[in-house]
């Protein structure tokens, strides 16, 4: 008999390890849950043209409907997941119970709601499904003003889309910079230059402890401001969905833990994207990333083992942001820098990289409008070489030469 795959999750790496395991050969029945009424869609689109009121709103599906029929994949919309019996090889959805073989959770990330006294407020938006782009496209319509709070990349995404459609925006970042977590001092102080030159209002450094809604308007107020404004959105980061991984007695540590293939504690559960948290060959260290191009790599790793040809995922990070007319390419993970070497002029309307080095070691790159250090960082990062950082300091040195170099460099 045929072995049956549930994958309880809806986004891009669900819809990837559909597509991937009828590919890979993958004969029994496969059961795709998500909580969300509609089929698998692009996301990114959240943050920027699904917020025009007066744009194209309709989703763009990652796979139309017949996709899902004609490969004898049965989608359940609208259904949430109370709880796994790892033990009876169970899930349950009320008092319904779906026996499985092998269970994928594709589950994603939650929202992080900082203590903030008024957050719940109907005004204050998350922006984490086609739902909240709704909600928030409406407000829109007939608003003028906006706070944004938390400068990651969401966050400023979300400015951007904002300003290009006349609010008047202003973020609030409790670090001392934007893009803190993730980018050297060089990187967030064009991408804030960016903003300011755009006619946001950044307030760095800032606490928020109350959103007061007087009728009229919402008040932001924290230890040093106080903004008037028509909504807010909360830009605060994410943690990774681990309830139903909590449920199944499932080995969790910022994120369910899984193996080079995938595989949870469970050896009849994997785990992909955002939820699971992964130990990195390439940075030996465990890693979870929220990466729409790391859960689509881990769902063809997930579907690889389901049907006998296990391949360890080793597949580089890489992440994007569009914020205006800037592009951002990153390959690589910055974590644990200690220098820092620019590729060209850190100003908007110039295109620049910054390149992240541990000692000697490439860790990443960051490009910004140049596609061209980006490919250059990618090659170089997958290739094991170690570039020569005085070459790259010369925008003049062509990326073929530098990486020649590097090759001699590492003996390769």
């Amino acid at each position: 008999m045929s072995e049956h795959c549930v994958i309880i999750g809806a986004g891009h790496g669900a819809a990837q390890l559909c597509a991937s395991l009828r590919k890979d050969k993958w004969e029994g029945p496969i059961t795709l849950i998500g909580d969300e009424p509609s089929l698998p869609y692009h996301r990114p689109p959240l943050s920027k043209s699904q917020l025009n009121p007066k744009g194209e709103n309709e989703l763009q599906f990652l796979r139309a409907k017949d996709f899902y029929e004609c490969n004898d994949i049965k989608v359940l919309t609208s259904t949430w997941v109370d709880s796994v019996h790892a033990a009876q090889k169970e899930i349950v959805i009320g008092d319904q119970r779906i026996a499985y073989d092998k269970l994928v959770l594709a589950v994603g990330s939650t929202h992080r709601t900082p203590p903030i006294q008024g957050v719940d407020d109907p005004h204050v938006f998350a922006l984490r499904t086609a739902e909240d782009a709704d909600a928030m496209r409406e407000a829109i319509s007939d608003s003028e003003s906006a706070v944004i709070i938390g400068a990651g990349f969401i966050g400023l995404e979300v400015a951007a889309s904002l300003r290009k459609l006349g609010l008047d925006v202003s973020v609030i970042e409790v670090a001392p910079r934007v893009l803190v977590r993730v980018a050297s001092e060089d990187v967030s102080a064009f991408f804030e230059k960016l903003h300011t030159q755009n006619g946001v209002t950044l307030h760095t450094g800032s606490t928020v402890s109350a959103i007061e809604n007087n009728g009229e308007i919402l008040t932001v107020i924290g230890d040093d401001l106080s903004i008037d404004c028509d909504f807010v959105v909360m830009g605060t980061g994410a943690a990774a969905s681990t309830a139903l991984a909590e449920s199944a007695g499932l080995t969790i540590d910022n994120g369910i833990v899984v193996n080079e293939y995938n595989q949870t504690s469970d050896p009849n559960i994997y785990a992909l994207g955002d939820c699971c948290n992964q130990h990195s060959s390439l940075y030996a260290t465990p890693l979870r990333l929220e990466s729409v191009q790391n859960a689509v790599d881990q769902a063809k790793t997930v579907a690889a083992a389901l049907t006998g040809n296990p391949v360890a995922h080793t597949a580089l990070p890489w992440f994007w942001s569009d914020q205006y007319d800037v592009k951002l390419q990153i390959a690589g993970v910055s974590t644990g820098y200690d220098r820092v070497v620019l590729r060209g002029t850190p100003e908007p309307g110039e295109r620049f990289s910054a390149w992240y080095f541990k000692g000697d070691r490439l860790l990443a790159v960051d490009a910004i409008n140049d596609t061209k250090a980006y490919a250059l960082g990618s090659k170089l990062l997958n290739s094991g070489c170690q570039p020569n950082p005085e070459l790259l300091a010369n925008p003049s040195v062509e990326g073929r030469e530098v990486l020649t170099q590097a090759k001699e460099t590492s003996g390769v």
